[in-house]
């Protein structure tokens, strides 16, 4: 599933081609949806924004198209009237009359007044967006400490939408081998230290994650790396995906598990239990 700061990417690219411009025609996949065409058809798009994993592209008559990638949906941008070559099912395209945005296989698509999107079932309970700029790291130490979150273990609690919006199963172990932490410690069992430096990497990673399109990586092993190391996705992450190999730290070598039904990786030396 896509992450906030893959879900933020896209939203960068419908709205380099969306924002300010008419929209002309509307299609939706959904027949319950398909009232909405004339609705939207002829409008501006104001904003493209994101909350955590979710997109909402709000239109100047008050109008806000709510969509949700979950496991398999693909934003794909295309210039008017070039649809792009691909088996998967389209499931809402804004047109204008120079690009398509165009959403295909994803299932989560509302359109809601803009005054009530807030009510959206899943918006509702979001917690703060990783990527807000508001966020500063004191905020998650506090959020941290909150009696309904200082008792559950790391590994469950970063990937919980309602803890923090935009944390995914990649992020979780990025962030905990960088803050040194063990997965299955809980917050109320961390020092004053540990939950601030787990505070500070939990804002940086998705940030350095969002600017660098998915490297966690700090940029000089990132640049080492991409010299000797084939293939985007080997050279990416500290430990997410890397079971079996050195830790670039320790050397001592990445174990995987699974918790909360997702797997999890991190190094049993830089993250003692």
């Amino acid at each position: 599933m896509p992450e906030g700061p893959e879900i933020r990417r896209a939203a960068d690219r419908i709205a380099n081609v969306l924002v300010d411009e008419t929209v002309e025609e509307v299609a939706f996949a959904f027949p319950e949806l398909q009232r909405f065409t004339k609705v939207l058809s002829g409008q501006r798009v104001l904003e493209v924004e994101t909350r955590g994993k979710a997109l909402l592209t709000h239109f100047d008559n008050d109008y806000a198209i709510y969509s949700h990638n979950q496991l398999y949906g693909v934003w794909k941008i295309a210039k008017r009237g070039k649809m792009p070559a691909t088996n998967r099912s389209l499931r809402l395209a804004l047109h204008t009359s120079g690009h398509s945005a165009l959403l295909y296989s994803a299932s989560d698509i509302s359109v809601w007044p803009r005054e009530e999107i807030g009510m959206h079932p899943f918006l509702a309970t979001l917690g703060p967006d990783l990527l807000s700029a508001k966020l500063a790291w004191r905020d998650i130490s506090e959020r941290l400490a909150m009696p309904r979150f200082a008792g559950r273990s790391l590994a469950a609690l970063y990937l919980d939408q309602h803890f923090l919006a935009g944390s995914g199963n990649y992020l979780r172990s990025e962030i905990l081998f960088c803050a040194g932490v063990h997965p299955k410690r809980r917050p109320r069992d961390l020092s004053r230290g540990e939950r601030g430096r787990l505070a500070r990497e939990t804002l940086d990673l998705p940030r350095r994650s969002y600017e660098t399109g998915g490297i966690t990586l700090p940029p000089r092993l990132a640049a080492t790396l991409k010299k000797t190391v084939k293939g985007f996705e080997r050279r990416r992450f500290f430990v997410f995906g890397r079971d079996g190999r050195p830790c670039y730290s320790c050397k001592d070598t990445i174990r995987r598990d699974s918790m909360g039904s997702r797997r999890i990786y991190w190094c049993p030396t830089c993250q003692p239990e």
